[in-house]
């Protein structure tokens, strides 16, 4: 297996690399430049055609792109500590956390940060309402799924990004700024 990542700037990279890191897992890695257009190269897109990192390459040749499907990979092959759920529930619960995390929270910070005016101001209305769901998802729970979960770090990244665009948590939110709070503890978002 060989990992393409890029050299710790992008997020869903990034999100894989705290992945690997709570799950203490290391894997063999090729970093990419993407401001160089090492993700542009023929021999590159001949692997991934949308041109993103990260990307896994089996040793079979088999490519799985996207930091999910790539988590999902790793977590059927090693599934001691967890962290997309031990059972039904938990894995829906993970997956549907998962998913209003990235949706709701990391795409729209994206938008915020990456466009300006009209669209950068009600990207950014529109997450303000989805971190207030979100901070109450978290009323009464350490972590979102109700355990530590790629949930948990899709939101980590959704906020790092936001963090770019001039964006603090609400002080109302004391349910997300606990869990924030919580998060910047753990050593694997130090990668």
């Amino acid at each position: 297996m060989l990992l393409y990542l890029d050299t710790r700037r992008a997020p869903n990279p990034r999100k894989v690399r705290i992945y690997l890191a709570e799950k203490r897992l290391t894997l063999p890695v090729k970093e990419l430049d993407l401001r160089a257009g090492e993700q542009r190269t023929p021999d590159f897109l001949k692997k991934n055609p949308f041109a993103g990192v990260p990307i896994l390459e089996l040793d079979d040749g088999t490519v799985i792109a996207e930091s999910l499907a790539i988590m999902e990979y790793l977590e059927e092959l090693y599934p001691n500590l967890p962290l997309l759920g031990a059972d039904p529930v938990t894995r829906a619960l993970v997956r549907m956390w998962e998913r209003r995390c990235e949706i709701g929270a990391y795409l729209t910070a994206s938008r915020m940060v990456l466009s300006k005016g009209e669209v950068s101001d009600q990207a950014r209305n529109t997450l303000m309402a989805r971190l207030a769901l979100l901070n109450d998802g978290l009323q009464g729970k350490e972590w979102l799924a109700g355990q530590f979960s790629i949930a948990d770090i899709t939101l980590f990244i959704a906020l790092d990004t936001a963090h770019h665009g001039q964006f603090a948590l609400d002080p109302a939110w004391t349910n997300l700024s606990r869990w924030y709070a919580a998060m910047k503890t753990r050593p694997s978002v130090s990668v």
